[in-house]
């Protein structure tokens, strides 16, 4: 059996099909049973209803984020800033660091604060960051006055509809009942979590990508193809999510009326569209994301040998400080894991999947350097998913992984919440 395959969880066991087929989306051939509208609310009220598996895995949630609250609240007295301070400043200090402020600058002020281009010496290259959660946060923010406050909130709301989204989507795949909630617990205890638990866009886009992905295996491609354009408003990764989710319609369509949906695909594009031509409306310039990113975070594009040889030298040729060296390795590692996902899901020929995970390592492996590969592992399902499978079918590797993942989260969470990564 393979590490990720389809489960049939009730249906009779599929022939052996060269063709691409689609996790548990397995269509009916036998009629389609009427059902009056009391049982189509019905319906839709059980699958509302938490169910024990639930539960469980939203108790998981909570006492993860209470542990990275914890671990924020001693971080300001521990760390200081000053360390002959007395006072540890306000209690959410620890979460207003790095990207925060990006989001924070265009809720409150806009991407062209009195009018200011991407010329002026004092830019900040903000319109690298698409609108979605900024939006998201200046909405909030009229009923939540703090901004901090407010992106967190947002966070910690999206992370639990992500999660238990993740958990129906490993149902999609691997038959054990445990399986949904050790895919949780694996994304919840990696290394990286803490972005989730921040004001940062990683929980917004996984809580809008996961359910388009449960809608596209039920065929629902209306609903898929509109979180994915809202999906696309708050990251680019969206626009992959799109990529991959055309790559399931093309290869699960059969008859005609399965492409009558073919249009709705186009939807996601349109809010990567909008946002470039709203930029192009401030700045003349139809590339000015592309621009900011090349200012801001060198992302110009260079060969991925190119890429992997500056990281490498970056990492381990003692030209950076040791925090930025630790950082650089942390993304070698990251990319090496990516690339072996990705070529487990090819071998599985599980195309959508690989075309998703294998665009983000392209749009992030052709840049100056790696950078944020691991907070781009928070994004990857199927490796969490793979992961669930290997640790399901061998005890030892789930030991392994809470031994090597509780060292390197702590560590992580410490370097962000105090701003010392690079110290």
């Amino acid at each position: 059996m393979s590490v990720i395959s389809p489960g049939s969880r009730g249906e009779a066991p599929p022939l052996p099909r060269p063709r691409y087929r689609p996790a548990a989306s397995v269509r009916r051939t036998d009629g389609v049973r009427r059902v009056s509208r009391t049982d189509g609310v019905r319906r839709v009220s059980r699958r509302l209803r938490p169910s024990a598996e639930d539960r469980d895995v939203l108790w998981l949630y909570l006492l993860t984020r209470t542990a990275l609250w914890t671990t924020a609240y001693c971080a300001r007295w521990l760390f200081p800033a000053d360390a002959d301070a007395r006072d540890a400043g306000p209690v959410l200090a620890p979460f207003e660091r790095w990207d925060w402020g990006h989001f924070l600058n265009v809720a409150r002020d806009g991407y062209f604060p009195a009018g200011n281009g991407p010329g002026d010496a004092d830019r900040d290259n903000r319109e690298a960051f698409f609108p979605g959660f900024p939006l998201a946060l200046r909405a909030l923010h009229t009923v939540v006055p703090h901004w901090t406050a407010a992106g967190l909130l947002i966070s910690f709301v999206a992370g639990g509809i992500a999660v238990l989204a993740l958990v129906r989507v490993a149902r999609l795949y691997l038959p054990d009942p445990k399986a949904g909630r050790r895919t949780a617990q694996l994304l919840l205890l990696s290394p990286c979590a803490v972005f989730l638990a921040a004001g940062y866009s990683e929980s917004l886009f996984l809580a809008l990508a996961l359910p388009a992905w449960l809608a596209a295996h039920r065929r629902n491609w209306p609903l898929a193809a509109t979180l994915a354009a809202l999906a696309t408003a708050v990251r680019v990764s969206g626009l992959f999510l799109a990529a991959a989710l055309a790559l399931h319609f093309v290869l699960t369509a059969r008859t005609r009326a399965d492409w009558r949906p073919l249009p709705w695909l186009a939807l996601p594009a349109l809010s990567a569209l909008l946002y470039t031509w709203y930029l192009q409306s401030r700045t003349g310039d139809w590339m000015a994301w592309k621009h900011a990113q090349e200012r801001g975070w060198y992302r110009r594009f260079h060969t991925p040998w190119d890429a992997w040889s500056t990281t490498w030298e970056s990492a381990f040729g003692h030209v950076q400080t040791t925090g930025y060296a630790f950082m650089f390795q942390a993304e070698l590692l990251a990319m090496v894991i990516g690339l072996i996902l990705a070529a487990l899901l090819i071998r599985r020929r599980q195309w959508p999947e690989a075309a998703y995970v294998g665009l983000s390592l392209w749009a992030l492996g052709t840049s100056y350097w790696y950078q944020s590969v691991p907070r781009a592992t928070l994004l990857w399902w199927p490796l969490w998913i793979t992961l669930a499978a290997w640790s399901l079918r061998a005890p030892r590797f789930r030991t392994a992984y809470l031994c090597l993942a509780a060292p390197l989260s702590t560590l992580f969470a410490v370097t962000f919440l105090t701003g010392r990564w690079a110290g």
